[in-house]
C-alpha cells in the first residue's frame, strides 16, 4: 500500500464527508488544498442522466466557451489549403500545413493537441480517422474544429473553449480554470458551464438531468456540490 505524503495527510483534514456544500465554499477549500508548486487545474466532474423515455441512451458531446478562459495550453495545428498556411500561422496556429501535414498525420508521429481543418480539406482527412479518432483529434463542425474563420477558431481553442463528452456511465469532466484564478472568476466559469450543460438536456429525458457534481484540483481531494 502506497504511503500517503505529509502534504496529502494535511489536505485530508479539510475533507467533508456526506455533505453537499456551495460552490463558493468548495472553491475556497480546493484553492486552499492546492499546495503543489505548479498551477493546478480546478476541475468539475458531473454525473448526468442518460436515460431517455424513448430510444437509446442519450450521449452528450459539445463545446463550452468559458468566459474567463480555461487556463489550459493547447498546441494547435491547422490543416488548410496551401494558400491559407500563412493566414493560419498569423492567426496563432503552432503548426500549419496542407498535404505535408497530412503526410505527417499518416505516420502517426505528431505532437499537437488540437486540430482545426478547413471544409475544403475535410475530403482528404477522412481516411486518417483511424489515427486521429482514438486521440480525439478528428475535426468536427460541432466542436468548432472545422472552420473557415481560422483566426476565431484558433483564438477560441487557445483561450476558453473546452470539449465536453460523457462516458458510458454518464460521467463527464471539465476544467474551469487554474488555482491562480480568483474565486470569482472560477465561480463565473463554473456557473456558465453548468448552465450550458442544462441547456443540453433533451425533452426525452424526464426528471433531473444533472445527478451530481464534484469539484477538485489536480492534486487535491473532491467536494460534493449542492446549491450555488
Amino acid at each position: 500500500m502506497k504511503k500517503k505524503s505529509k502534504r496529502y495527510k494535511a489536505i485530508l483534514k479539510n475533507s467533508i464527508k456526506d455533505k453537499k456544500i456551495s460552490i463558493k465554499e468548495a472553491l475556497e477549500l480546493v484553492k486552499k488544498n492546492s499546495t503543489s508548486k505548479f498551477d493546478e487545474s480546478i476541475d468539475v466532474s458531473v454525473k448526468i442522466n442518460l436515460k431517455q423515455s424513448k430510444g437509446g441512451d442519450f450521449s452528450l458531446r459539445t463545446v463550452v466557451n468559458l468566459p474567463n478562459g480555461s487556463g489550459k495550453k493547447s498546441k494547435v495545428a491547422v490543416l488548410c489549403e496551401a494558400s491559407r498556411i500563412d493566414e493560419a500561422k498569423k492567426a496563432g496556429a503552432d503548426i500549419a500545413g496542407s498535404d505535408d501535414l497530412l503526410e505527417k498525420i499518416a505516420t502517426g508521429k505528431f505532437d499537437f493537441t488540437k486540430l482545426i481543418c478547413t471544409p475544403a480539406m475535410m475530403g482528404k482527412i477522412g481516411k486518417h480517422g483511424k489515427v486521429l479518432g482514438p486521440k480525439g483529434l478528428m475535426p468536427n463542425p460541432k466542436l468548432g474544429t472545422v472552420s473557415t474563420d481560422l483566426a476565431k477558431s484558433v483564438k477560441d481553442i487557445k483561450t476558453g473553449l473546452v470539449e465536453i463528452r460523457n462516458d458510458k456511465d454518464g460521467n463527464l469532466a471539465s476544467t474551469i480554470g487554474r488555482k491562480s484564478y480568483s474565486t470569482e472568476k472560477l465561480q463565473e466559469n463554473y456557473n456558465f458551464l453548468i448552465e450550458s450543460l442544462k441547456k443540453e438536456k433533451p425533452d426525452t429525458i424526464k426528471g433531473d438531468f444533472i445527478k451530481g457534481i464534484y469539484l477538485t484540483s489536480t492534486m487535491g481531494i473532491s467536494y460534493k456540490l449542492g446549491a450555488k
